[in-house]
């Protein structure tokens, strides 16, 4: 049976968040639209995984699918997972930490079928207390880290749309947050789908930059609007996301920007936290994986053991 749309969640220890998100999907989707929603347990504990389990054998939404992986594959990887029980025309990633505010399938949809320079797109996030969030960001380029968002703003506007501004209408960006991705399936399936050489952190990145390479832009639509509980769903160790991030960053720089740009960015990184280690005596240890390359073969990737499930 082919779907409109394919939605594909990832619930990693946080079934709760996972359970009250698909609930807000069916609340706020039109019934005039038809889907699935495909989940894909990255190895939670089996307390956990048995809790979502029990919700999806229960409910009365009968094209809800969950997926046991025996190891966590990270973002991409999961959402990989996930695409190949997919049969649909559009494609949602959707962070299990959010709720919908109103009915962002049919507003997406309608922008993506109105315009086929839209890639990607994303809806307007909010936090929990109802401010504005950040929904939109440019391209981990070397001028980025380097000058920074703020000066690439000032600099060319329209290149660079102002991160902090509400915008009330759609928007081409550089690329939109991974906490909700909406996409058609040729065009996810024509780019390879996410790199699944990145465990955590920039695939969104590296996804937008791929499609609009393709002609495919990122766009912002601010009139579909969700609530996004951030990072409810990834362990805040800070100095491991830290490493996690530099990995992430200094893979895609290498990819999608060469060997001097690559350079460029690693040395500026060595720099900056040479001294900053100097005052936080704890950055050390995330000094010595970037002046060692931060290489993949660092990544929690490839800490992991395949777990043994019942």
């Amino acid at each position: 049976m082919m779907f409109d749309i394919a939605v594909i969640l990832i619930n990693y220890n946080s079934s709760e968040h996972s359970i009250n998100c698909i609930r807000s999907i069916i609340e706020k989707t039109s019934k005039n639209i038809n889907y699935q929603i495909i989940i894909t347990d990255n190895c939670s504990e089996k307390e956990d995984y048995l809790k979502l389990k029990s919700f999806c054998d229960e409910t009365t939404f009968h094209n809800l699918e969950l997926h046991r992986s025996r190891i966590n594959t990270g973002f991409g990887g999961g959402n990989m997972h996930g695409v190949q029980f997919a049969n649909a025309k559009y494609l949602a990633f959707v962070n299990n930490d959010t709720l919908f505010i109103n009915d962002c399938f049919s507003i997406l949809t309608n922008a993506l079928e109105n315009n086929q320079n839209i890639g990607i797109a994303s809806a307007q996030a909010y936090k929990e207390n109802g401010d504005f969030m950040i929904s939109l960001d440019h391209f981990a380029s070397p001028a980025r880290e380097i000058l920074g968002r703020s000066f690439l703003e000032f600099i060319n506007s329209k290149k660079h749309p102002k991160r902090k501004k509400k915008y009330s209408t759609p928007i081409q960006v550089n690329f939109i947050p991974g906490s909700y991705m909406f996409v058609r399936a040729t065009d996810f399936y024509d780019i390879g789908g996410f790199d699944t050489n990145i465990f955590l952190y920039y695939e969104e990145t590296d996804l937008c930059i791929r499609l609009a390479k393709k002609g495919k832009y990122a766009y912002l639509i601010p009139e579909a609007e969700f609530t996004h509980y951030h990072g409810a769903s990834t362990e805040q160790r800070s100095l491991t996301i830290k490493k996690e991030l530099k990995i992430s960053l200094l893979y895609i720089t290498q990819k999608h920007y060469g060997f001097f740009g690559h350079k460029i960015v690693l040395l500026f990184l060595i720099v900056k936290y040479f001294f900053s280690s100097i005052f936080k005596p704890k950055n050390w240890s995330l000094f010595f994986l970037i002046l060692s390359g931060a290489p993949v073969s660092k990544s929690l990737k490839v800490k992991q053991k395949i777990q043994i499930i019942h």
